[in-house]
């Protein structure tokens, strides 16, 4: 058993190797996402619907990062449940696993080490500036723990593994890649060239999508009541209910429908949704809708979202009835991804002087 096991993992090796020749020529480009919610519209339309138009460019990295999910208390098993479910709704909203590389963050435990070797190379006040830390302490007041504080040294260890050029990420989210420069740009200045210098990537269309109850925040996956997000597997009378109730302005003498993200934030956030969903612009989006009321406007929006999701829907539901798919899928993502990701962690604890095993 050991004997096949050992087998397995020289011809996943040489297979690694051999795509990562062949996609030499590609830039590298990496993201994750917590499994602490049900992903959502937001989700998709701002993150994942690029993630699956990049893999003829790029050559790609994502991951279910459960890990980072551990920073506030979990149900094991909704955890567990929703890990897989994000993995069958990467598949079903596009992500090839032939041409992009899936795992689980917890399956590549390179990620853990590498996060601890780069915690000792980021500063406390690195890191008691980080907005999300402030903005999580306030909300989980009776459990900041030391992972919640310490967390995007394990981002940048999520990052640095692979060498990417680029991170995709939301607006919200540059001052992690920007703290995971620092600390490449600190490891390497002791160390030499270690790490490569990732850049943001950040999507014009779609980046950010508003909650509907409330479009100064965005729409959260950790949502408790959930009636302001709209998740990947709602079903299509949820959808039309949530849009019923979404949002518009509080300005009564302009009931148009227009882009002004300042002013009319709601309308704004539905016409992104709209846009998103048709690829329409803004200003057709504005001669569609002349002379039409609000109601007539969410119930496009929300019909529009209908269809976007039900094959999403639809096909992740069937693959989470298929569990040996779904092991299969994670046992080799992680595979090629510990490949690569071991090459970059020997090197750096070469560096920083530890034993290597024999």
């Amino acid at each position: 058993m050991l004997l096949y096991q050992l087998e397995k993992r020289i011809v996943a090796a040489k297979a690694a190797e051999s795509v990562n020749e062949m996609d030499e020529k590609k830039k590298v480009m990496l993201s994750g996402i917590k499994p602490s919610g049900d992903l959502t519209l937001g989700s998709y339309l701002g993150a994942i619907k690029n993630w699956a138009e990049r893999a003829e460019t790029f050559d790609c990295y994502y991951f279910m990062a459960d890990l980072h999910a551990l920073t506030t208390r979990q149900n094991p098993a909704d955890l567990r449940r929703r890990t897989l479910e994000q993995l069958a709704q990467y598949v079903a909203c596009g992500l090839d696993p032939e041409k992009n590389t899936l795992f689980i963050q917890s399956h590549v435990p390179e990620h853990a080490q590498l996060g601890w070797v780069l915690q000792c190379y980021t500063m406390f006040g690195e890191l008691s500036r980080m907005t999300q830390f402030k903005d999580k302490s306030a909300k989980n007041a009776d459990n900041i723990n030391g992972g919640l504080f310490a967390y995007p040294s394990l981002m940048a260890a999520d990052i640095l593994l692979y060498q990417p050029d680029y991170v995709p990420v939301g607006d919200d989210q540059k001052q992690h890649v920007e703290l995971t420069r620092d600390i490449a740009h600190r490891f390497n200045g002791v160390y030499g060239d270690v790490f490569k210098i990732p850049e943001p990537y950040i999507p014009k269309v779609g980046a950010r999508i508003m909650d509907l109850l409330d479009p100064a925040s965005k729409m959260s996956k950790s949502d408790d009541i959930g009636n302001g997000r709209i998740c990947l597997m709602d079903q299509p009378q949820d959808i039309m209910r949530k849009f019923k109730r979404a949002v518009t302005d509080s300005d009564t003498g302009d009931h148009c429908v227009r882009y002004d993200r300042e002013n009319k934030p709601g309308v704004a956030n539905l016409m992104q949704i709209y846009a998103s969903c048709t690829g329409r612009s803004f200003d057709a989006i504005e001669a569609e809708f002349t002379g039409h009321g609000y109601g007539d406007f969410k119930a496009a929006v929300g019909e529009a979202v209908v269809e976007t999701l039900r094959p999403i829907r639809e096909e992740a539901a069937r693959l989470m009835k298929d569990k040996g798919y779904l092991e299969n899928l994670c046992r080799t993502g992680a595979e090629k991804a510990s490949y690569i990701a071991m090459k970059t962690l020997r090197k750096v604890y070469k560096k920083v002087g530890l034993v290597p095993k024999a």
